[in-house]
């Protein structure tokens, strides 16, 4: 299969942030387009998660320790680990997620 990023849709999957989603079979990758200031507030999952920063400061707390992240920034979260955030400027992420997150499709 192959996709262009360009003709996918975007979602306003929560308040200020815009997301791409590519679901496989096992995993999905979401590129975010984030507001500045649009937050994260703390929540778990069942996936692991990698967070990429492609643009942008990005303010993210992970079990309770919160640092701020800029471009090329890789955090990886294991599963049902706490985690929020805060654009403090106008971001670009990617997540991908494993297994694929089916409330995203």
């Amino acid at each position: 299969m192959h996709l262009e990023l360009q003709n996918i849709p975007s979602k306003e999957i929560m308040p200020g942030y815009h997301g791409k989603m590519i679901h496989a079979e096992n995993m999905s990758i979401a590129f975010w387009e984030v507001e500045k200031d649009a937050q994260v507030p703390e929540h778990s999952h069942m996936n692991e998660q990698i967070m990429h920063v492609l643009e942008g400061d990005f303010e993210f707390t992970l079990d309770g320790k919160t640092k701020v992240y800029h471009p090329g920034d890789i955090v990886i979260i294991a599963p049902y680990a706490k985690h929020s955030g805060r654009a403090l400027t106008v971001c670009r992420l990617m997540d991908v997620f494993s297994p694929t997150r089916e409330e995203y499709k």
